[in-house]
């Protein structure tokens, strides 16, 4: 059984919400025929949308057996304005909802949060876990590249500790944000922004969940970071050499992020990686991840059944990772 953590899907209900508005991001038809979504971060097509069934005979062709909805974060939704964010979540998290009532078999479903104001944030979030299927929510990146970021996110993580719910904490910015990070993207944008600058701020991610005391105070949830947390599995040697040079009397940050319960799914990337990260974290702390395309369930079963770990390994990155994490919301919420 292949359960993939990493998910996005962008339901019809949710298309609709976007095509009434009129300021980004929005949805609107061009004049060769084909929809576009406008955000601010650019103007793509919009992605086909899949039905529930379309999604699930996707799976089957992939091996997958158990897909966790998200939305993704190229849109920018959960950065809105409340007014603006908390129908467009709604949206989102109705029509997962209603596939996962559909289909309990097939899909669970990580809510989409309007993280501008935390007591919106927890509204929505409290009403979503309420709904059948779900079992945590998404969370923007740059909310968590400092502690001091993270510190803001304490009640949301207080909320979430009593549900044993999961946190899937993605690439992409906070609202309001002065200190925002900045990348000259006027040559290879695409390079720069969408791997360079996402592996980095990924990495920081990962610094402050393994590195600091944020999580503490929070042992039932479930952090999962994406692509392998960033470039940690690459540079985790270079992190204890500096240690050693600069800080020899502190634990080395490796023996900290091996400790750390922080999961990271393997999106994207390939088999030697997967290799790095099996090395640096442990093959419990890895999950399968796809974006919920084809071509990511393609690209992850090539990666990880031609990566040189042991078939144990494997089926812990493809199962046994996420159903334990599963499993905790699960236990949870019966108990409450």
């Amino acid at each position: 059984m292949t359960i993939d953590m990493h998910a996005h899907w962008v339901p019809e209900a949710f298309c609709d919400a976007m095509r009434a508005r009129s300021t980004p991001p929005f949805i609107r038809r061009k004049e060769d025929g084909r929809e576009y979504l406008e955000s601010s971060f650019n103007s793509s097509p919009l992605a086909q949308r899949e039905s529930a069934a379309q999604r699930i005979a996707e799976m089957d062709k992939a091996g997958v057996e158990r897909g966790v909805l998200s939305l993704t974060t190229v849109y920018g939704v959960e950065r809105l304005p409340s007014a603006e964010a908390v129908p467009l979540c709604q949206a989102f998290n109705d029509a997962v909802a209603a596939a996962c009532a559909q289909y309990p078999d097939r899909f669970n479903g990580l809510a989409a949060l309007p993280v501008a104001d935390m007591d919106e944030t927890l509204a929505e979030f409290r009403r979503a876990m309420a709904m059948p299927g779900m079992v945590g929510a998404l969370l923007p990146g740059d909310g968590f590249l400092s502690i001091k970021r993270a510190e803001k996110f304490q009640p949301l993580f207080e909320a979430a500790d009593a549900l044993g719910a999961i946190f899937l904490v993605h690439y992409a910015k906070i609202a309001d944000d002065p200190e925002a990070p900045k990348v000259d993207a006027s040559d290879n944008g695409h390079s720069r922004v969408g791997t360079l600058d996402m592996q980095a701020r990924l990495s920081s991610n990962m610094v402050t969940f393994c590195m600091t005391d944020f999580l503490k105070a929070f042992p039932n949830v479930t952090v999962l970071s994406h692509n392998l947390g960033g470039n940690i599995p690459f540079e985790v040697d270079r992190l204890d050499h500096r240690s050693l040079l600069d800080r020899p009397q502190d634990e080395l940050p490796s023996k900290r992020i091996r400790d750390a319960s922080v999961l990271v799914d393997c999106n994207s990337l390939g088999a030697r990686s997967i290799e790095l990260a099996v090395e640096c974290y442990g093959p419990e702390r890895i999950v399968y991840g796809s974006d919920g395309t084809g071509f990511g369930m393609e690209w992850t079963n090539k990666a990880i059944s031609e990566a040189r770990i042991s078939d144990a390994d494997k089926d812990a990155i493809r199962h046994a990772t996420a159903a334990r994490a599963l499993a905790r919301v699960r236990k949870a919420q019966t108990v409450g």
